[in-house]
Formats: structure tokens, sequence, C-alpha cells
């Protein structure tokens, strides 16, 4: 099996490999960032040091440090370490390491590191394949994954480690990393005079992304497309900065964590009425390629469970944007697609959709109750039955209302809906104000109290000073009420 970490690799990649890889650090001294999980005094470091490494699992973004890490690991610890990659390495490699690693136990009584770069590409097989060589201390597991392990990585597998998860690096980071290589002689440009402008560099740090990888692979291209001057000089300008960077791939995987991150900081941001953050994560999702239709569903859902009634048009406008962007496609469909995210963001707020859901649980906890006789279909049977009787006709009354009970009768009292007083329901609460209060007058008292609880104390001053108000000014404004919040 080829070790990847092996002697004859490491001389090549110290004068041949690309100079991301040149740089890799060798000792946690060399290493940059990641302070958080490899700050002086910290666990990991501590383990490093003391060559008592456990099972752990490093996550995060690419070009952060995870391969690095295990490295350095190799590097100091006196165990033997073996490397698979996941992506190129199955079941029958698996378990030729797990046989080499079970003999130096058995003969030498030595430790054996295995390390698994991406290991989210395992699949379940292959991942319970190592697991019970890892519960008995045949193999210490070292993996590294840009997925999220609680979802990418088994449960057994994730519970025998320890989770570090790396972070995208910062400037300061990143300029680091860039002086180390400008004065580095044996692996970097140390050699060369690099004359680095000041906003080429920080072009370059800032479209690195975080990823370290990423800076060095711009800085080499720049550097090894650069003709020395007449004194020997590489000019590294923002110009040859910009050409040396072309469009800058995002990391978003449609099925990985990104994706899901992504969307729900979208969906967060329309809640949260932040325009601009809105249109920024819609940006990023469709700059990386994610299907416009995904987006549009994702809206269509937002604006029925999110604004609602406070601002009906926004499910209106939501559909216009899905059925126009069928007839226009891109890229014209993005003015579609920034039209309605800046509906939905500046809408007024509401979930009160979520009462079918206190309905539906009610349905599925109680037993279910029988019709009540009045509201029957009394088209069949009205005369042998008495379906139907007593109904009362809304639009036979006054303002089209009639104070009546159409829950079953244990279930009086009930009730699932409550608007939010936003936007249009603000005319919903004047609406059911005026039936509530009609309905008082009769002695309905359909919120006495809430399904899963009685009122709390803020709704049952409402009803309160509700009732008083209505009792005070019933006389001189009931037609008037009716009028004006039953209008239109």
């Amino acid at each position: 099996m080829d070790d990847l970490f092996d002697s004859a690799t490491l001389r090549y990649r110290a004068t041949q490999a690309p100079l991301a890889d040149r740089m890799r650090p060798r000792t946690l001294e060399e290493f940059v960032g990641q302070d958080h999980i490899l700050g002086s005094g910290s666990l990991l470091r501590r383990a490093i040091e003391a060559d008592r490494v456990s099972s752990v699992l490093f996550y995060g973004p690419p070009g952060t440090g995870k391969t690095t890490l295990a490295r350095i690991i190799a590097n100091t610890t006196k165990a033997h370490f073996v490397t698979l990659n996941a992506v190129l390495a199955g079941v029958k490699d698996i378990r030729a390491a797990i046989h080499s690693a079970s003999e130096l136990q058995r003969l030498h009584q030595r430790r054996t590191i295995l390390f698994v770069d991406e290991v989210h590409r395992f699949n379940k097989a292959q991942q319970d394949a190592l697991l019970p060589h890892v519960e008995n201390g045949t193999v210490i597991f070292i993996g590294a994954t840009t997925e999220n392990p609680y979802f990418e990585v088994i449960k057994a597998l994730v519970s025998r480690s320890r989770i570090f998860e790396l972070q995208s690096l910062d400037e300061t980071s990143l300029n680091g990393v860039l002086d180390h290589v400008l004065k580095d002689e044996e692996r970097g440009y140390g050699q060369l005079n690099v004359i680095l402008d000041k906003d080429a560099r920080n072009h370059l740090v800032s479209t690195a992304n975080g990823d370290a990888r990423s800076l060095l692979n711009a800085l080499e291209l720049a550097v090894e497309t650069t003709t020395p001057d007449e004194s020997d000089a590489r000019h590294i300008s923002l110009h040859v900065a910009e050409e040396s960077i072309q469009k800058r791939a995002v990391l978003y995987d449609k099925e990985g964590d990104v994706h899901f991150d992504t969307i729900s900081a979208f969906i967060k941001s329309l809640r949260g009425s932040d325009p601009d953050a809105s249109l920024y994560w819609m940006a990023r999702m469709v700059y990386a390629g994610e299907d416009p239709r995904f987006i549009i569903r994702r809206m269509l859902i937002f604006a029925a469970e999110d604004i609602g009634l406070s601002d009906p048009r926004a499910l209106q406008v939501a559909a216009a944007c899905a059925q126009g962007f069928e007839y226009v496609g891109m890229p014209e469909g993005r003015f579609l697609l920034s039209e309605c995210c800046l509906y939905l963001a500046t809408a007024p707020k509401s979930n009160s959709s979520y009462a079918f859901f206190d309905a539906l649980k009610y349905v599925e906890d109680e037993q279910s109750l029988d019709v009540p006789n009045k509201l029957k279909d009394a088209n069949r049977d009205a005369k042998g039955l008495g379906h139907g009787a007593d109904y009362k006709y809304p639009h036979a009354y006054s303002a089209h209302y009639v104070p009546e009970q159409y829950l079953p009768e244990a279930m009086q009292g009930t009730y699932f809906y409550e608007p939010s007083g936003l936007g249009y329901e603000k005319d919903i609460v004047k609406r059911l104000e005026y039936y509530r209060s009609r309905d008082a007058e009769m002695d309905l008292k359909k919120r006495l109290s809430r399904y899963g609880g009685n009122l709390s104390a803020r709704d049952r001053s409402a009803e309160e000073d509700s009732a008083a108000s209505s009792d005070e000014s019933k006389d001189d404004n009931s037609s008037t009420i009716a009028t004006e919040n039953l209008s239109g």
C-alpha cells in the first residue's frame, strides 16, 4: 500500500510539487490559524505533543488545514501511520490496513493511526468495516471531511471520535501565509525577488475566501507566469493578481452542508425582514449554480408559512414569479427572483398559518367527534334524522354574520387561529373582535381556551378589556362596527 507521507514523496514535493503542497506546515509551530483548537495548552495540541492522539474527526472548509494536521501528527507520532483516500480506497484497502495494524499490534505492540481523507466519501458499508477495529483499539482513527460529520459519518463512528471543527482562515492568517511563502528560500519564493504590490496582496487575500490553498495557487500562477525585469524582480501588480484569479468556484455541493446552510441563511434573512442579506444569500446560490426553481419553491413556501394573511399578495407574487420564470428562464429570470425576494423580505410577517397544525394535532390526539346535526348535509335525510335543522344561514342576518358554534359541543371554547395584528391581519383582528363581541352577547365564549392550555394572562386581559369596551358601546356602535369592519 502506498503511503502518501513517505520520505520519497516528501522529497519530491519539496522541489516539484505545487506551491500549496510544498508549503504545507511540517510542525505545529509552522501551522497558521485555528487557535481555538491548537492554541497553547489546548486539548488537541497537548495530545499531538504528547503523542497521545485518540480517534478524531477534522471537519471544515477546504484549505483550512485538515490534511496538514494529519501530516503533522504523522511526522511527530511514534505510531505506524497509514493513509487512505476515501475517493480511491475500498473495503479491500480498509481490510489490508486493518490486517497490517493487527500484525504490528500482535508482534511489536505498536499502535497504528489510520488517516482517512474525505471520509464522507465512504459509503455506510465502508464506514461499518472500520467500526469494530476502532472500538477494539486496533487502529486510532483520524478522519478529514468538508461535510458535517453528524450527517455524513455513521453515528457509531462519530460517537467514538472527538470532533474538531476548523474554520476558514481570517485575513491576518492568510497574510501570514503569504509572508512565510515570500521569505522561505527552501520551499517558497524566498530565493526569488518577488515584489507584491499592496493592492495585489489585498486582492489575493480577499478572493481566497479563507482558503490557504486557493491563495497559494493564485500566487503561484502569478509568480510563475511573470517574467523578471532588468533587475531580476518579479513585479506582481493588481492587474497580474486579477489575471491569476479566474472566476472563483464557490464551495456549494447541492447535496452537502453548504447547500442546506445557505438556503437556511436565505430563509432566515427573509423572515428577519432583511432585504440586503436576503439578496446576498440568494446571489450566493445563483452564482454557485443552484437551480432557480429550488429557490422559487422555497419562496412559495415562505410566502404562505411566514407571511400568510398579513399580506395575501405575497403568495400571488411568489406564484407569479414561478410562472413567469418558466416563460423567461435565465439569465433574465434573475429579475423575477430579485423582485420576489425583495417583496417577501419587506412584507409584514405572520406565521398564523401554523394554526392548521394545531388543529391537526388536536385531530391526531383526540377522539373523533360527531359533526353537529345543524351542520350536517340536509339534502339527503333532513326529514328522517333532522340533519341541518336549526342551521342559521349567515347571509340572512345583518352584516352577514350570526353568532353560532361551529365546532362540536365538546370543543366549545377551543380556538386555533390567532392573527398577528400586522398588515392585512389588522383588519382580520377587527373582524374577529366584532364577531367575538357578538358571540359574547349570545354567551358563546369561543375564546375560553386555546388548544393545549388556557388563555395566557395577556389574552385574558385583552378579552376582558374587549368585553368591557363592547358592553359600553354596543348600543351606539354595533351597526358602525359592522359596516366598517366587514366592508371590502
